[in-house]
């Protein structure tokens, strides 16, 4: 199987399938306890039809949004993901170069494989940093001065992750950082041999965000950092804090419950990310789609709503723009290609679901993201 021969998010992932090691593959694809959440993600999508009228005389059709006061092409962008370097070699280079080429916003972790200066310097287009919430309150500022400093557009912070979700299939295959691995998952390393060759023969594997302020090496393990390192105790006043602190565009990512979305509004916050970390943490949450109407009704006017986790096909986007999201964030949907084939498999992806979406809001008689709103769709 070749990249040409990828036209769907099924089609990149079987491709990712066959070259990832087994347990690289199944961190990417797995979600929390029985993954019930993880598949009601997409299934979401399922309940809803979308209204088309026809004969508007729709020829160009126009994709831009502005969400926090970034400009883009497209209703859609590359959310910020982990350890992107252990998926392939040249990580979020790769992402952040097929995002800049479409015109389009990407984001880094705070557990990304590439400094955010790095990033900043190399892509002129805009950018998001994902931020966990630690303890340490001067190791906080820090990080935030740090993203200031490289000229990050927008500080989001993650919410729906205080404490690691229970994701069955790491513990069986022994996947962690550092690597704790099974004999199957040895065995499933040792089958794929070009994944080792490509990680030994380019830079060293890190985390540079938290280099400085956490040894993620030894004893220090993905799983200990979110458990020891990450403040449970959080609370609205923190966040205030944090958003006065920030300065800029804040985004409040995590959120599903419409009480919270106000919350986040009267504080400060400019946006809100309806996300359950795609089916990743609380398993039986409530999918964001099916959450969107709610929380867009109860701030809409306020901040922008957009929404992750799921998204497959131009369709979903479509029917999250009508619903009333400004843009909708891929995570899987992007991770698959870059693992297929790095920054030709996103590019790929990239143009695949434009191609998607434009041709879906043809066929709705929309020209321009404002066109689609909920009388577009219809209950089952």
């Amino acid at each position: 199987m070749r990249l040409a021969q990828c036209h769907n998010f099924h089609d990149f992932r079987e491709l990712a399938r066959r070259r990832l090691p087994g347990p690289i593959f199944h961190y990417i694809d797995g979600g929390a306890d029985d993954e019930t959440t993880l598949r009601r993600n997409t299934t979401s999508f399922d309940s809803v039809d979308l209204l088309p009228h026809v004969l508007r005389g729709v020829d160009e059709v126009d994709l831009s949004t502005t969400i926090m006061g970034q400009k883009l092409a497209l209703p859609f962008y590359l959310s910020p993901t982990a350890l992107q370097r252990l998926f392939h070699h040249r990580g979020e280079h790769a992402v952040a170069a097929a995002a800049a080429k479409y015109g389009t916003m990407f984001g880094v972790s705070s557990l990304g494989t590439v400094a955010l200066e790095e990033l900043r310097a190399a892509h002129k287009t805009p950018q998001v940093y994902q931020f966990y919430f630690h303890k340490d309150r001067g190791l906080n500022r820090a990080m935030m001065q740090r993203a200031k400093d490289a000229g990050v557009e927008v500080m989001m912070l993650t919410v729906d992750s205080i404490t690691g979700g229970n994701r069955e299939r790491d513990k069986r295959t022994g996947f962690s950082i550092p690597f704790r691995l099974t004999l199957g998952g040895m065995l499933q390393f040792a089958i794929k041999p070009m994944w080792g060759i490509n990680y030994m023969t380019h830079p060293k594997f890190s985390l540079p965000q938290l280099d400085a302020h956490v040894k993620m090496g030894g004893a220090m393990s993905i799983g200990r950092y979110f458990t020891e390192m990450l403040d449970p105790t959080m609370n609205w006043d923190d966040l205030a804090e944090m958003v006065q602190e920030w300065g800029g565009k804040f985004c409040l990512k995590g959120v599903i419950h419409p009480d919270d979305a106000r919350r986040a509004a009267e504080v400060g916050c400019d946006a809100v990310i309806l996300s359950n970390h795609g089916g990743r943490q609380l398993d039986g949450a409530r999918s964001p789609f099916d959450g969107l109407a709610e929380v867009v009704d109860a701030v809409g006017d306020r901040l922008d709503v957009i929404m992750d986790s799921g998204i497959q096909r131009g369709s979903h986007i479509v029917k999250a723009l009508s619903m009333g999201a400004k843009a909708v964030g891929l995570g899987r949907a992007y991770l698959f290609p870059l693992a297929a084939a790095g920054q030709p498999g996103v590019e790929r992806m990239l143009g695949l679901m434009k191609d998607e979406v434009v041709r879906d809001m043809r066929l709705m008689g929309a020209a321009r993201v404002a066109d689609l709103t909920r009388e577009n769709l219809r209950f089952r």
